[in-house]
């Protein structure tokens, strides 16, 4: 059996296709959805969404949002999405540096949860482009 999985961004239908599992960065951890599972709405985290298609996976970057898992149809919305064809490497770990370090130099409050979002941004991208 498989899920018919839909993830839209605020422009576009980033992803509309048949998946056997996929892997969703939910506020509380990682949940996997396989068909049959429980209807349920979940809010998205910052992070990576794994997709199993014919025995193989991909990896997507999701910038947070919301997941609808109804009937074996997973629909996604999220702020923004990137797969690993758009990501450059080398851009992608410079990025991942350069927000681990502004974090560790986060002066007050506002600035150190401001880079904890950058620095979770550029983690998901940088695994994604490393998948």
């Amino acid at each position: 059996m498989s899920l018919k999985v839909c993830v839209m961004t605020p422009d576009q239908v980033f992803w509309d296709d048949t998946a056997s599992e996929i892997i969703l960065p939910t506020n509380t951890g990682q949940m996997g959805v396989l068909s049959r599972h429980a209807s349920l709405i979940t809010a998205l985290d910052i992070g990576v969404m794994s997709i199993r298609q014919n025995g193989a996976w991909s990896m997507y970057a999701l910038m947070n949002g919301f997941a609808l898992v109804q009937r074996d149809v997973v629909t996604v919305l999220v702020n923004g999405a990137v797969g690993r064809s758009e990501l450059d490497l080398e851009t992608v770990k410079s990025e991942y540096a350069d927000a681990e370090a502004r974090m560790s130099q986060a002066a007050d409050r506002k600035a150190s949860v401001e880079a904890a979002l950058d620095f979770k941004r550029a983690r998901s991208r940088f695994l994604v482009a490393n998948s």
